[in-house]
């Protein structure tokens, strides 16, 4: 807790600490679902229904893709060396500070009641589970539809065709915007673009929806709704902007 630390910082500072190394840590330790388990306590979710122990085999798949990851700029809580240092446990001894300051180390129930959860908390920690779930269906949502216009090339032109383009143009014009969809899609992958990548997005969709609009506005009755769907295209890409962020 901070209030620990402040205190053990001012104590070596006014040399009422012998010199020597302190580990500031609580009487008893707790395995890492005990911490979660506190946490979701303060937060003020409910417990958790069951608890999923992941073989080893599998977390450490998670964190190769994790340091993959890492090398496009996400900081990925899940890295190898994270997964390490969990796997082995953080632990010290509160032996030696106990008896030279005189006080033990609040617990984390102790420090957990001594903050104040407020609901920018609980929305903190469902946003940063749905940041990286959100990043990668909006970056397949614009692959894929950059894939679907090439593969479907003749029939979406169709569509440009059938209110006075020429088949040449009209195939061109899906050819430049499925290859900017891909661009956009593949770009957002790397994370010091992320940010603006997703203006990007939002501008595009906000273009396609305009100039779609104007040549041809009869989609706008179409049964499958290509121009509504564009709406929540627009949206999610200034929602992903602001799970982005950072202090």
């Amino acid at each position: 807790g901070m209030d620990d630390l402040c205190q053990a910082v001012l104590q070596a500072a006014r040399s009422e600490l012998p010199p020597s190394s302190y580990d500031l840590v609580e009487d008893t330790a707790h395995p890492l679902r005990e911490v979660v388990s506190e946490t979701r306590r303060w937060l003020g979710f409910r417990a958790a229904r069951f608890v999923l122990t992941v073989p080893r085999v599998l977390t450490k798949a998670v964190a190769s893709g994790a340091d993959l990851l890492g090398r496009a700029g996400w900081r990925s809580p899940l890295r190898s060396t994270a997964m390490t240092v969990m796997e082995e446990g953080v632990t010290g001894d509160p032996a030696p500070y106990r008896a030279a300051s005189g006080r033990p180390i609040a617990s984390l129930r102790q420090i957990y009641d001594g903050l104040t959860c407020g609901p920018s908390h609980r929305l903190s920690a469902r946003m940063s589970l749905l940041m990286p779930v959100t990043i990668a269906i909006l970056s397949l949502f614009w692959v894929m539809s950059g894939l679907l216009g090439l593969i479907s090339l003749t029939q979406a032109a169709e569509v440009l065709t059938r209110v006075g383009w020429s088949m040449g143009w009209a195939k061109t014009s899906v050819l430049f915007w499925s290859f900017v969809d891909i661009a956009l899609g593949l770009g957002l992958l790397w994370r010091p673009w992320a940010a603006r990548v997703c203006l990007a997005q939002a501008g595009v969709a906000l273009f396609y929806l305009i100039a779609a609009t104007f040549t041809v506005p009869m989609l706008w009755a179409d049964p499958l709704g290509p121009l509504v769907k564009i709406l929540p295209a627009l949206l999610l890409p200034l929602f992903a902007r602001t799970l982005l962020e950072t202090r």
